[in-house]
């Protein structure tokens, strides 16, 4: 009995690390989705001038984000992002636990325009 459990305990418990494993993988996906929306919101409708004081407040935003997450290694940028649109790239690599394995990076990225206020026209 004690024989057969010490070969099959190390099996279950590695399958279980497993499932651990591509959990996080889950929630570092989500958590880096979830930034790049938030630095999007922050991009597109910062009260600046210019389009780069947006992609600033944008990087911080979900930088901030990933930060109050405890994400441990990521990327932030607005690579991509144009006059008419915000776009925001989040890359994270997460956390492993079951030993050999090699991390993926994760990358997401959301977009949205820009927000832009104009005068009303003048009434004839």
């Amino acid at each position: 009995m004690s024989l057969s459990l010490a070969i099959v305990f190390p099996v279950v418990l590695l399958l279980l690390l497993l499932v651990v494993q591509a959990s996080l993988w889950w929630y570092a996906r989500q958590v880096a989705l979830t930034a790049a929306r938030e630095g999007v919101e922050a991009g597109r409708t910062q009260g600046a001038a210019d389009d780069k004081a947006k992609d600033a407040a944008a990087r911080a935003q979900a930088e901030d984000f990933l930060h109050r997450q405890g994400s441990g290694s990521y990327e932030v940028s607005t690579d991509g992002s144009t006059a008419q649109l915000v776009r925001v790239t989040v890359k994270l690599t997460p956390t492993l636990l079951v030993p050999g394995l090699t991390a993926p990076h994760i990358t997401q990225f959301a977009q949205a325009p820009r927000e832009r206020f104009v005068p009303p026209a003048a009434a004839p």
